[in-house]
């Protein structure tokens, strides 16, 4: 018997398995992505064999747990090019997930996606799609994202009724006229880059014939519907009015646009009569003046946070630097300079130098070099307007890397038992060379551990800290993953929506959004506009995820999200950022 005969059975068994595997409905589904492969040409191969089943392992197809239906397709960055050929993908009739971001469609969105009445996120992010946005999207009732930033979208907004809706993105595309009142309750950042007025036009009545009186009844009607407009136009401005004082009232950042202030005279001058005006410096310091300097200089509040508040203080000779007041100091005069000693000897390029303290009765302050540029928290977070340059993805890579040495020169320090114990985005600046710095080491060991547990750093503290009240190594780490997640997603570590009645934690809703795997939409839509980082914005993101893991023991220590960070971007500059100790 030959060999061929051999094979025979097997070769028609193969032959015939797609027919006999496939459900019916599958099949139907699979002829769709066939179809649409076929019409679209894509730089890069796919896996899409017709002898198999599209459930096993079919690039980017993800079906139920039965096998019966294609429910998520994701094609993200696969070098498609050109439109959707109608009839094809919106044959699939039971799809939940469809990812096609980071592409070359072009043309218009296809009207026929009305029928996929199953879908519940749509992500067509960074193509070249134009025209206008169907109204018959609004058919998708179960839409919960709809993602079309970056295309070049055209035309007014459609008021789309679209009642699960949680997530919209239609930045950087070509919109104008206004936000039609079903979208009103999105941010301002998903309507970012276009034309377009928050408000709808206010449409007048036109005018009644002069020969036709008004009955009291329309008269009450109109005055009725008056009322109305104005009440609401009332309430809209008194919404927004306490969102934006809320916000104000949240944080005073460091290093941000300071508030005007000056010294309170009344208490430094009483401090100055105690007949100890000398303020501690350290060695090598360049820097000498006393406190009698610092009362006569020219001075004006940063800020007002967790520990005290913060004065910019400009000398008689030019010298400028930051002062913390501190506030609810919890340990005594010898432990307090025991503390400040550990502090002020540590020299590296990456943490904000000690440059002197003072303590007496009343008073604590401590003095560190001023930075220009102001915090990571007023790059990311201060006011946005058109004249504001946003951070760049190498710049927020440069943040994150410095700011990780810093911290892990920090956990080498004291026998390696040092914890800087309040790492946040308003204590992180850049230094010279334009990477970032830590600041405010050793205020929190010298603070209040009550005021600590209870402070505005709470988008920032770790899960265990609640029970322990002190910081560790581990929890810095934590803290980390928090400014991690605020460089990806350009949101703050806590927001208060809704006038003040909800609280939205940063860590829990990228955790929630993950969950879903709508891991794209995490990300900030200022970074959409650079290209080819995708991939390193999703291993930051799994960095960033690994540092505030509930379980301190399953964190990374800091030297590995080093190394991590660094394996991101080759940076060249990686020998002079290591972690060795630099107290020359």
């Amino acid at each position: 018997m030959s060999s061929l005969t051999l094979l025979l059975p097997s070769i028609i068994f193969t032959f015939f398995l797609p027919s006999v595997a496939d459900p019916p409905r599958l099949a139907t589904d699979k002829s769709a992505l066939l179809d649409f492969a076929a019409a679209t040409p894509h730089a890069r191969p796919l896996n899409w064999d017709p002898s198999t089943s599209p459930c096993l392992n079919w690039t980017g197809v993800s079906c139920n747990a039965d096998g019966s239906r294609i429910v998520a397709l994701r094609l993200p960055g696969l070098g498609f090019v050109g439109p959707i050929r109608s009839e094809t993908l919106a044959r699939l009739s039971a799809l939940q997930i469809l990812s096609l971001r980071f592409n070359a469609f072009e043309g218009s969105l296809p009207s026929d996606f009305a029928n996929l009445s199953s879908l519940t996120a749509l992500h067509l992010q960074n193509n070249h799609f134009s025209g206008n946005i169907p109204p018959l999207i609004s058919n998708l009732t179960r839409l919960v994202t709809l993602n079309l930033a970056s295309n070049s979208l055209s035309g007014e907004i459609p008021d789309l009724q679209l009642p699960s809706l949680k997530f919209l993105n239609l930045s950087y595309n070509h919109f104008t006229g206004s936000i039609p009142p079903s979208l009103l309750r999105f941010p301002d950042s998903s309507f970012a880059g276009n034309k377009i007025s928050p408000f709808p036009p206010i449409i007048t009545a036109p005018p009644l014939p002069p020969s036709k009186k008004l009955s009291v009844g329309a008269l009450l009607g109109i005055i009725a519907a008056g009322c109305a407009l104005g009440f609401a136009a009332l309430a809209v401005s008194t919404v927004l009015c306490c969102l934006r004082l809320k916000k104000e009232s949240m944080e005073v950042v460091t290093g941000g646009k300071a508030m005007k202030g000056k010294w309170p005279m009344e208490k430094m001058e009483a401090v100055s009569q105690e007949g100890n005006n000398t303020l501690v410096f350290f060695n090598g310091s360049t820097l000498a003046f006393d406190l009698e300097d610092l009362l006569r200089a020219s001075a004006e509040v940063l800020g007002k946070g967790t520990f005290g508040a913060a004065y910019k203080a400009v000398l008689e000779d030019g010298t400028t630097v930051v002062v913390k007041r501190l506030k609810e100091v919890g340990v005594g005069r010898k432990e307090f300079e025991l503390q400040m000693e550990v502090v002020g000897r540590i020299r590296h390029e990456n943490v904000a130098e000690l440059r002197a303290y003072y303590y007496s009765k009343d008073e604590k302050l401590m003095v560190y070099d001023y930075f220009s540029q102001g915090s990571l928290y007023s790059l990311l977070h201060g006011k946005r307007g058109e004249d504001r340059v946003p951070l760049d993805w190498e710049t927020r890579l440069n943040i994150a890397l410095g700011a990780a040495v810093g911290i892990a020169h920090i956990h080498t320090q004291n026998n390696g038992k040092l914890a800087h114990g309040n790492i946040k985005s308003s204590n992180i600046f850049l230094n010279e060379q334009q990477f970032g710095c830590v600041s405010d080491l050793g205020l929190a060991a010298a603070i209040n551990s009550t005021a600590l547990s209870m402070s505005r750093t709470a988008g920032y503290r770790a899960p265990e800290i609640t029970e322990t009240r002190k910081p560790s190594q581990l929890s810095d780490i934590y803290s980390f993953g928090v400014v991690l997640l605020e460089l990806l997603t350009g949101k703050p570590a806590i927001q208060i929506v809704r006038g003040g009645d909800e609280i939205i934690h940063l860590v829990r809703w990228v955790q929630s959004v993950v969950r879903e795997e709508w891991t794209a939409e995490v990300f900030d839509v200022q970074l959409l506009r650079y290209p080819n980082i995708e991939e390193e914005m999703v291993e930051m993101l799994q960095i960033a995820m690994a540092c505030v893991v509930r379980v301190p023991e399953k964190r990374p220590q800091m030297a590995q999200v080093v190394k991590m960070i660094g394996d991101v971007r080759k940076f060249d500059s990686i020998n002079w950022l290591s972690t060795e100790a630099r107290d020359d």
